[in-house]
């Protein structure tokens, strides 16, 4: 997305949306805002989006995060670093705090995550090894020297396997002996978690539904990380044949809050017609924990946002304008 100057009322309006300061904003609002904000990819964004981790809400926190790395801006990495260090915060928060240092990739990062290598918690431990592993990826020859032609937008926690770089598929990559030593790969406990999210990303990149149901198995993992980035994944590839996964994961009570989370916004982006009982009945079931609830709010306005019509989900900065202009 292409993003003219932005004026200091339209920055105030953004802030006062993402910061809820009149009390009275949805979260699915403020989430449009982010985004509106992480589309800037400025310092000032930076500045306003690292206010919101005052937040109480672990889903909106563990977003902002998740949005700073995505902006790749070294001015975000005091916020993020302080958040990794705050011991009371949800894991959630803190993982996504490790992850985007990962993304933003500064070797300034590595004694911190290497610090929490051996944090009490297993998803924030994990998060650091897949953090420091692409960094050290990011500044070898190979990494240098890619140039990917992709297919997603994302900065990714690791890139796809060797021979999937490119970005262009090749008819071996999607025969099924391809899928099948991927998803041996990406199933294979023995193997660093960081080359098993390098084969999840490059079935990713494949996406036919042999691939959808590779993915799909590492809903077996034991690894509440490992499962909620398969789950992120069917989000990216936005494919029908993953939602009877994904609604099995969502109406799981005994899988982690994180993970059925995850599997909530990729249905909402997904958008089939029978997600959206699945998701108001999780928004509305006062047993399901606060961030499912709260992940089924925000997925229930994507999946109206993807039946709507509507050229762009955040247009909070147009909506912005639009007033300012009004005012004026």
């Amino acid at each position: 997305m292409v993003v003219s100057a932005t004026s200091p009322a339209e920055l105030k309006a953004l802030e006062d949306a993402l910061l809820n300061t009149t009390g009275k904003v949805p979260l699915h609002d403020r989430f449009r805002a982010l985004f509106a904000l992480k589309a800037l990819k400025s310092d000032d964004a930076v500045t306003i989006i690292s206010k919101g981790f005052d937040d109480p809400s672990a889903l909106l926190k563990h977003e902002l995060a998740y949005c700073l790395g995505q902006m790749k801006q070294t001015s975000a990495l005091h916020a993020l670093e302080a958040l990794l260090r705050k011991q009371d915060e949800d894991p959630m928060v803190r993982h996504e705090a490790a992850e985007a240092m990962g993304a933003i990739s500064s070797t300034t990062c590595v004694p911190i995550l290497r610090e929490y290598l051996t944090d009490p918690n297993r998803s924030v431990r994990e998060t650091c090894e897949i953090a420091l592993a692409k960094i050290d990826w990011d500044s070898s020859e190979e990494g240098k020297k890619h140039v990917e032609t992709k297919a997603y937008t994302s900065i990714d926690p690791a890139p796809p396997t060797s021979r999937l770089l490119s970005g262009q598929l090749k008819p071996d990559d999607v025969t099924e002996a391809s899928i099948s030593s991927l998803r041996s790969a990406l199933l294979d406990t023995e193997l660093p978690l960081f080359e098993r999210y390098r084969a999840m990303f490059a079935l990713r990149n494949i996406g036919t539904p042999a691939a959808v149901d590779a993915l799909a198995c590492g809903f077996s993992d034991d690894s509440a990380l490992f499962k909620h980035e398969i789950a992120f994944v069917f989000g990216q590839l936005l494919s029908p044949h993953s939602v009877p996964s994904l609604l099995k994961v969502l109406q799981d009570t005994t899988e982690s809050d994180m993970v059925r989370h995850e599997a909530a916004e990729a249905l909402g982006g997904i958008a089939t017609p029978e997600v959206l009982p699945n998701l108001k009945e999780w928004m509305n079931r006062e047993d399901a924990p606060t961030v499912v609830r709260e992940s089924c709010q925000v997925a229930i306005d994507m999946w109206e946002y993807e039946n709507s019509g509507d050229f762009q989900y955040a247009n909070t900065l147009e909506a912005a304008r639009t007033t300012e202009v009004a005012v004026a």
